[in-house]
């Protein structure tokens, strides 16, 4: 299976030249460190900054300087600096290529639910319904089972929803799938080491397999 950066590192090679994206709390904002050098993209965070580079090292910390998850970013050239009001007439104009997400689950629909658990204290869903009904494209960063063993790609989502038939694309710790217009995760790569029957066990949603899924490759 996947470490975090390894969905980060792979969910990179999605990234299209001339791209503005926004990268959300968790596995997403590791992307930012795997971004191909020949590429030239725009990381967008909804507190108000266009232009994050990778994450800074010990000497580079600005602890004024933070994305939507309050982690410390650093700058690249070019970067811009206003008001959170600005930053989501941003995403609600459509001005975001890609979004990456986390989620809690994803519907075999291409539903997402990524903000809230029944019974637990949060402050509200932040950006993520704007992201989710105003981006172009939006990949799903996420690990395929709950920590109890139970599968989160689903028929239908059981947590409250963030975005009705938005996803497009799921990056797990043990698959790359996409949601197919119909219906359906489609199994387009597996993880090393990790069986297709494997897959299949652990996906509680209808899940297309065509001919040989080939392992994953980072290069």
């Amino acid at each position: 299976m996947l470490d975090k950066t390894q969905i980060a590192q792979r969910i990179a090679k999605e990234v299209q030249n001339g791209q503005y994206i926004n990268l959300g709390i968790g596995i997403p904002t590791l992307v930012a460190n795997y971004i191909p050098d020949h590429l030239e993209v725009v990381l967008q965070s909804e507190n108000g900054l266009l232009g994050i580079g990778p994450f800074p090292t010990e000497d580079k910390i600005d602890p004024d300087l933070i994305n939507a998850g309050k982690q410390t970013i650093t700058m690249v050239k070019g970067s811009a600096l206003f008001s959170s009001a600005e930053s989501f007439a941003m995403i609600r104009g459509g001005h975001v290529h890609l979004t990456i997400l986390g989620a809690m689950e994803v519907s075999e629909n291409g539903d997402i639910a990524n903000w809230k658990i029944p019974g637990k204290m949060v402050k509200g869903m932040g950006g993520a319904m704007d992201l989710v009904a105003s981006a172009e494209n939006i990949i799903v960063a996420m690990q395929h089972c709950s920590k109890d063993g139970q599968s989160k790609l689903l028929k239908e989502c059981s947590l409250p929803i963030t975005g009705i038939r938005c996803v497009k694309k799921i990056v797990t710790d043990l698959a790359v799938l996409d949601i197919l217009p119909e219906g359906g995760f489609k199994l387009l790569e597996r993880a090393p080491g990790v069986s297709v029957e494997e897959i299949r066990d652990k996906t509680e949603g209808r899940l297309v397999i065509h001919g040989e899924i080939p392992e994953m490759d980072f290069g």
